[in-house]
């Protein structure tokens, strides 16, 4: 079974939202833990709760620091604690693009209204002011531009006639301590959810020259047009449980060679021969980057030389 995803929360605060995202990964069946609570504020109440609730911390105050100095500083603390990802918790800093850009697609926050509107600051006092039927929460992935990524979900909450910024403040908040466990739990489970793994290779194998897809013996199925098969993504393949990747290797003693590498990884598919090796995709820590690698290579071994030649040709310049 994949492993938990291992998820840094930073915070300023009171930590009330982390506490939110700590007390759901103690349940059964989340797919995340809690392996850092960092903050830039040493004394944030939030630091005590995670530590008496066993969870490591790191402070460093900003005040006399560059943004950028105080980053690397975060930045160091988070990557030592082994943080695949990171929740923004009440996290009262604007991070610059270089450090969102580190954590490009890993890194999530929540904010106190129905996204896209009132960005920023003050939204319960916006939202009343602008006789909205609704407040609300969203819960987003983080890009440089403030309170402005992807969404992953949303809770609409009615706006009461006697409602002032405070009532109607603290009902998202209950909204948001429902909402906020559930899309990180959605999200960090992506990369054991068959149909989001097959389509992260379909985009790679399908970006490759002349390539199409077929479904085969149950399997989505890459190929040259008109000609051999360079890939497969094995779905629980004769019931064996595993999301895999099946490419062209050179031959047995490569296949030994990486199964005794990482034998949890790479294994000899059931069928496939000594020609083909898989790659399991379900384990919580794919480098698409090398499986890209992959389908390149294995793609290389059937294309005809026309096409080898033109990308031999293009990759010299």
């Amino acid at each position: 079974m994949p492993r938990n995803a291992r998820v840094a929360v930073m915070i300023s605060g009171s930590g009330t939202t982390m506490s939110s995202l700590l007390f759901q990964s103690r349940l059964p069946g989340c797919p995340y833990e809690i392996v850092l609570v960092a903050s830039n504020v040493p004394e944030a109440r939030g630091l005590q709760i995670a530590a008496a609730e066993g969870i490591a911390t790191f402070a460093h105050p900003h005040k006399g620091l560059e943004r950028e100095a105080h980053e690397a500083i975060m930045h160091d603390a988070l990557k030592a604690s082994g943080a695949e990802y990171i929740a923004l918790a009440g996290y009262m800093r604007v991070l610059t693009e270089s450090f969102v850009d580190k954590w490009a697609g890993r890194m999530v926050n929540t904010h106190p209204s129905l996204l896209p509107k009132f960005k920023g600051l003050h939204t319960h006092e916006r939202a009343i002011e602008a006789g909205e039927s609704h407040g609300g929460c969203s819960v987003h992935v983080v890009v440089p531009e403030l309170d402005a990524g992807p969404l992953l979900g949303q809770v609409a909450v009615h706006i009461l006639p006697d409602d002032t910024p405070e009532t109607l403040g603290a009902r998202v908040l209950m909204a948001e301590y429902q909402l906020y466990p559930r899309c990180l739990a959605d999200y960090v489970s992506r990369e054991s959810d068959p149909e989001w793994l097959a389509e992260k290779v379909r985009e790679r194998a399908l970006a490759l020259p002349e390539a199409d897809e077929v479904n085969s013996h149950g399997m989505p199925c890459f190929g040259i047009v008109k000609g051999k098969k360079f890939a497969y993504v094995s779905l629980d393949h004769h019931g064996d449980g595993k999301t895999a990747l099946l490419v062209k290797i050179s031959g047995p003693d490569e296949q030994a060679q990486l199964i005794d590498m990482d034998e949890e990884r790479y294994y000899r598919p059931a069928y496939f021969g000594d020609g083909w090796v898989g790659i399991r995709l379900d384990l919580g820590d794919t480098d698409w980057d090398g499986i890209a690698e992959w389908l390149h290579r294995s793609w290389r071994s059937v294309a005809p030389k026309r096409l080898t030649a033109l990308i031999d040709a293009a990759e010299a310049f």
